[in-house]
């Protein structure tokens, strides 16, 4: 989630080095779903690819995975506008005075 686009006066390399830092944390995500899932999905190495039942729990562990992450930064949005918002009526009141 861009955070240069929210109105928050980034510069040009502040905005950077936040896309940096969300780009590693996503590749670090990646690496620890891929990691969990097949650790919990894979016990045995018969042959070169999954099974049915390995397939179908890398599938399953990794969507769950998705839909939590997906939940979580949606609660960190909601939670950033209403800090947001509360940053700015107490600039306004501050202001008003």
């Amino acid at each position: 989630m861009a955070m240069g686009g929210m109105g928050m006066g980034l510069s040009a390399e502040q905005e950077a080095f936040m896309r940096k830092m969300e780009m590693e944390e996503t590749l670090k995500t990646y690496n620890d779903t891929v990691y969990r899932c097949f650790g919990e999905c894979v016990d045995s190495f018969r042959s070169k690819t999954l099974d049915g039942k390995e397939e179908a729990c890398v599938r399953k562990c990794a969507e769950k995975f998705i839909k939590f992450s997906q939940r979580a930064q949606l609660r960190f949005a909601e939670k950033q506008q209403e800090m947001q918002k509360q940053m700015m009526e107490e600039m306004q009141a501050q202001q008003g005075k």
